[in-house]
């Protein structure tokens, strides 16, 4: 620890010292650039003016493509007219797709049971591409719009600062306490356009999903409002007759829908459409934040909520009972430390060694019924499959000795009814005492 410590008092000190030849040599001052995640929003754009007045820096913008279905080139173009030094777009849907959310659906990634944690996800991509672009660029600040209430602050901050140790990783918004109304105001102001969604919601998505907050959506004790929902049609609308769709998975990765090959940024693209159309994929709840605030979250993921369920079901026919317990409890921490912020923690690494080790023999089919917002699996299949229907059938002549089970029970229960027969004596020696 103390060399690292060393290390980095080392370069501060050389990036000084050029600082110091630099002025001296053109008389000028060395402007230091700040590289800013951009999503084209509130935040972010209100950032850049701020970091161009208050720190004097030249800002690079870096928008990073996760398929949030987004006017990525107007985000560019609103960067450029705000006088950015340099912005960055970077098309990662494919890279997203295949080394997170791949990864996410073989640990069956559900935060506290219900949220696929889509926004967690593309944080730490996101964070990597920030830093690629400021070595690349010689920035020495590393700029988030995160607020101080919510998650995304702990998984840019700690992500950041693992990756780069050697910059500055800063918040804006949160240390230096902007307020949404103060925000707006500010905007209006710098001729910084708002949109009608911003004022009523805080948005963010991805191709693995879409997280609605702000607004409305504090008072919990409502329905959220139609105007909310962009993924998913409300299930009243939804087709009168159900959908049927089989997934193949191989590995645990998912490669065709309904019998078609697909790549994997497709393949999740077609989902999101099938079942959002028959209006499943919403989810309302009630999540405890990492920082301690419980909070109503409203998102819409419609292909994740698909996959997953149909992943688990998948694993439940070639695994065997002990792997499954145990891969619970391994899936339970492996989304816990995503969902908090430690992607780039050693412990993950090795958990995603345990999990890519247990979907060996995840290969096969499950058919699901989507109707009106409902899902549910209606079938599976595998070459891999534990399930016998020769030992499982009631009706027809196996190979299972039914005779076995008499001995099997008596062992398997044996402590048990040693306890209650311990305690049937006590009691009965208490009520002899008594009479």
């Amino acid at each position: 620890m103390l060399c690292y410590k060393k290390v980095v008092m080392f370069k501060n000190a050389v990036r000084e010292v050029r600082r110091i030849i630099y002025i001296s040599i053109t008389g000028e001052t060395m402007t230091e650039k700040f590289v800013l995640a951009y999503s084209g929003g509130l935040d972010t754009s209100v950032l850049i003016k701020y970091l161009q007045e208050k720190c004097d820096a030249h800002v690079i913008t870096v928008t990073v493509d996760v398929g949030q279905q987004e006017d990525l080139a107007g985000a560019a173009e609103k960067a450029n007219r705000f006088g950015v030094y340099k912005h960055y777009h970077i098309d990662a849907k494919d890279e997203f797709v295949t080394d997170y959310i791949y990864q996410a659906i073989k640990a069956n990634a559900l935060y506290e049971g219900k949220y696929p944690i889509s926004t967690t996800l593309s944080r730490p991509l996101i964070a990597k591409k920030m830093v690629e672009i400021a070595q690349n660029e010689g920035a020495t600040t590393l700029v988030h719009g995160c607020t101080g209430r919510g998650n995304d602050q702990v998984r840019f901050d700690i992500t950041l600062s693992s990756l780069a140790p050697d910059k500055k990783v800063i918040a804006p918004v949160r240390d230096w306490g902007l307020t949404r109304d103060e925000e707006i105001e500010y905007a209006k102001a710098k001729g910084i356009p708002v949109s009608t969604a911003a004022k009523m919601f805080s948005i963010d998505a991805s191709v693995w999903g879409r997280a609605i907050e702000c607004g409305l959506l504090e008072d919990a004790s409502q329905e959220p409002p139609a105007e909310a929902y962009e993924w998913t049609v409300a299930p009243q609308e939804a087709p009168d007759m159900p959908e049927y769709v089989t997934i193949q998975f191989e590995k645990g990765i998912p490669v065709s829908v309904n019998g078609e090959k697909m790549k994997p940024l497709a393949l999740i693209e077609k989902l999101n459409k099938l079942a959002g159309k028959n209006g499943v994929g919403r989810i309302d709840h009630i999540e405890d934040r990492l920082v301690g605030i419980k909070s109503r979250e409203v998102y819409e993921c419609p292909a994740a909520v698909v996959l997953l369920e149909a992943h688990k079901d998948l694993e439940k026919m070639v695994m065997t009972r002990h792997e499954v317990l145990f891969k619970q409890q391994v899936d339970a921490k492996w989304v816990f430390l995503a969902y908090a912020g430690l992607w780039v923690d050693p412990l993950k690494d090795d958990l995603d060694a345990f999990i890519d080790r247990s979907q060996e023999n995840v290969t096969g089919e499950v058919r699901l019924k989507l109707y009106k917002g409902s899902l549910q699996v209606v079938g599976r299949s595998s070459p891999l499959s534990l399930y016998d229907k020769n030992l499982a059938n009631y009706n027809i002549k196996t190979s299972f000795n039914q005779s076995y089970s008499h001995g099997f029970i008596e062992l398997w229960g044996l402590q048990t009814r040693m306890y209650n027969a311990l305690k049937y004596s006590a009691q009965k020696q208490t009520e002899n005492q008594k009479t």
